[in-house]
This record gives structure tokens, C-alpha cells and sequence, in this order.
């Protein structure tokens, strides 16, 4: 087993009087040729976004854009036609494909914050699709539950990639056995709240830990968390 530790004080930053975004990687203004990407996965953001502020109307082409929602509401507009509210423990993905338009701002009375994640497509110049699910906490407690895949299917999200990202919601004391085919794969698991511990090493509450050459991790749990696993193949074939 080889990893990578991405501890969350060594993330980019860029700081407006609307929006605070966190970079694990180059992203907008933060430039580090060391944090380019891990695997396919070329974006990975944490945002927070001040009330009645947000994206105005923008382009995106040939990219898988997840966006989990961990606190707030925001508003998704498309020039695909839809018109949605992304709601705490909302899940929404965008396939750009050949391209599409969109904007999303912050409609509650409190600070939005979410994870914005950006994975390369499989197939390119595809036509684009929006999808939206929701995974509240009481059906996910103490259960690793798919959120996005590869494959369609009726109770995730599904991305033109062979990737899959799954959610944790654990009692402290718990331990996790994830399995997956490590030929071409890595993964890249993201503390979002409470300490976790993989391979040896604590995993502190907004770290993340990238993975590769084996096939079974254990997580386990040192506070009640939450965390998200992101597996994806290393390289196009």
C-alpha cells in the first residue's frame, strides 16, 4: 500500500467578501505544479459561500462536476433546462460532455458550504446531463452508502467515468472495511467531520489521504464522522 497525505493546512486558499474556497489542488488562482491532481481526480474544493452570493452564469466542457452539499441551499440553473434547489445532503452531477452553461448561488438564510469535485470524463464530447439525488443522515447512519457511480442506477448518481464515491456516517468506535479493484484505481478519502484513521496514520477532521497499490483499506473511526471516499482510476486507458 502506498500513501499520500493531504493535510488540510497545506490547501490553496482564495478568500473574497462572498465566497471562501479551499484547494487540494490547482485550482483558480492557486497555481502548486506538486498538487496538479491525484489520479483523475483534478479538482477538489471546499467552499463556503456567504448568503444571497454565489456563481454567476458559466461554461463547463468534457468534465464530471460533482457538488455535495453540506450545509445550506443552493439554487442549480442550466441552460439544459433545469431549475433545482440543492438542499443539505444533496448530491447533484453535472456531465458537461460538449458543454452546457450553469449558475448556482446561495437562497437560504445561512452560509452555504460544499464540496465542489471535478473528476476527468471517460468518453469525451458526450451530450451533457444534470442529475440530483438526496442522502439524508437518518437512512445513511452507520452505513457506507454510494452517492456517485460509473454505472446508472435508480438510487445514485451516475458519471460518465469509471469512478465511485461513497459516503460514511459513523459512531466513534467504528471500523470500515472498504474493497475495491485496485488494477488502475486509487482512492482518495476526505475527513469531512471527526477523526479517522487508515493505515496507521489519524486523518484529522478537513485532511484527506490518497491511495493506491492495494486493494482493502480499514477505516476507523476515533470520533463519530464523516467521510467521503472518491475511487477512480489513476490514468485514461
Amino acid at each position: 500500500m502506498q500513501t499520500k497525505l493531504f493535510p488540510a493546512s497545506e490547501r490553496g486558499k482564495k478568500q473574497s467578501d462572498w465566497l471562501q474556497s479551499n484547494f487540494f489542488f490547482s485550482f483558480s488562482d492557486f497555481c502548486d505544479p506538486t498538487k496538479s491532481a491525484f489520479g483523475t481526480l483534478v479538482a477538489f474544493n471546499d467552499d463556503f459561500i456567504q448568503t444571497k452570493k454565489g456563481f454567476g452564469i458559466h461554461p463547463h466542457i468534457n468534465m464530471e462536476i460533482i457538488s455535495i452539499m453540506l450545509r445550506g441551499k443552493m439554487d442549480h440553473i442550466d441552460n439544459l433546462g433545469y431549475k433545482n434547489i440543492v438542499e443539505e445532503d444533496g448530491v447533484q452531477i453535472m456531465s458537461a460532455g460538449s458543454g452546457l452553461f450553469h449558475e448556482e448561488h446561495n437562497v437560504g438564510e445561512e452560509e452555504v458550504n460544499f464540496l465542489q469535485i471535478w473528476i476527468q470524463s471517460k468518453q469525451q464530447n458526450i451530450r451533457p446531463r444534470y442529475q440530483y439525488r438526496s442522502f439524508p443522515k437518518t437512512s445513511r447512519h452507520n452505513k457506507l452508502t454510494t452517492i456517485v457511480s460509473g454505472e446508472e442506477g435508480l438510487e445514485h448518481c451516475w458519471i460518465n467515468q469509471n469512478s465511485k464515491l461513497s459516503m460514511g456516517l459513523f459512531d466513534v468506535g467504528q471500523t470500515i472495511n472498504y474493497h475495491f479493484n485496485p488494477t488502475n484505481k486509487c482512492l482518495f478519502v476526505f475527513a469531512i467531520k471527526g477523526d479517522i484513521k487508515i493505515a496507521g496514520m489519524v486523518i484529522k477532521e478537513r485532511d484527506a489521504i490518497g491511495i493506491w497499490q492495494t486493494d482493502t483499506i480499514d477505516i476507523s473511526c476515533l470520533q463519530d464522522s464523516e467521510f467521503l471516499i472518491i475511487e477512480t482510476p489513476i490514468n485514461q486507458k
